[in-house]
């Protein structure tokens, strides 16, 4: 990247509230987000927002798209990857003692080694109420799986007890509900808690949520999909959004738990998870 460039976006990123719509961009990444969201999840007065949009997207780190009558904004991965590597390779002269602790993931090294025979991965679908949407994806990973992954749920603000409707759902497409529960995203951020490879947002809310960094630097996703607890109408109506749900989430499990883990690299199954996420998407 261009000296000046650098300066530009690092000068841009240098702002509290920009670099906040930045991060919560990158925890989309690569789909969009639109204004009215980007404003509700961080606090932000619109017009606050539009001008914090209009420097990120001036610098190059925000690519704005029109689908329909809304506009997306989404980070430029291609200007952001030639910041970091700026950073890296210029200015830290590619040292190798800076570099090395950032690049180290001991537990995704080792699952990607081709000589372990192991093959389980750990993987928290992560949602607001974990009453439904991330109670779904931990079942359906669960018995879809074929034994190659051990699943979890958890909410960012969690109910007390799981939906009734989903409940119905997971028992009439056969799945055991035993032992399913509503957790806080607490209970695996503590000491010795399982290092995950895999974790999954599956709604807007839990995205923008300021979360720590997960140890072991596990592949990230987000595939959100609108909260059916909100449905309303009758009870059959709401029961068909809650299946609508359960069906989408379905689909992105099979596709994912189908693909070729044994020979993707890192990089590549990032971007698998994100293709999931992104035609999904496309779709609603």
């Amino acid at each position: 990247m261009e000296q000046n460039r650098a300066i530009h976006a690092f000068a841009t990123l240098g702002h509290p509230g920009r670099m906040a719509v930045f991060r919560l961009l990158m925890r989309f990444a690569p789909q969009g987000v639109r204004p009215t969201e980007i404003a509700e999840a961080l606090g932000l007065k619109q017009n606050t927002l539009s001008h914090h949009l209009a420097d990120l997207a001036a610098s190059g780190l925000v690519q704005v798209t029109r689908v329909g009558r809304s506009l997306y904004y989404a980070v430029d991965l291609d200007t952001t990857e030639g910041l970091i590597g700026y950073l890296a390779l210029d200015v830290g002269r590619a040292r190798p003692d800076l570099l090395a602790p950032l690049l180290s993931a001991p537990k995704d090294t080792a699952h990607m080694d081709r000589t372990i025979p192991d093959t389980d991965f750990d993987v928290l679908f992560i949602c607001s109420g974990n009453s439904a949407r991330s109670i779904f994806a931990e079942a359906l990973l669960r018995d879809l799986g074929k034994g190659k992954f051990q699943a979890f749920s958890a909410g960012t603000r969690p109910n007390t007890e799981l939906n009734p409707f989903a409940l119905e759902i997971l028992k009439r497409n056969g799945h055991d509900i035993t032992g399913l529960r509503s957790k806080h995203l607490s209970e695996f951020q503590q000491p010795g808690s399982i290092v995950m490879d895999f974790v999954f947002t599956v709604c807007d809310t839990a995205a923008a949520e300021e979360c720590p960094p997960w140890p072991g630097q596990p592949i990230t996703g987000h595939w959100g999909l609108p909260d059916p607890v909100k449905a309303t109408g009758t009870d059959a109506e709401k029961a068909l959004v809650f299946a609508q749900t359960y069906a989408a989430l379905r689909r992105r499990i099979m596709t994912f738990v189908e693909l070729p883990f044994e020979s993707l690299s890192r990089m590549s199954l990032q971007s698998r998870v994100d293709a999931i996420g992104s035609d999904a998407q496309a779709k609603a």
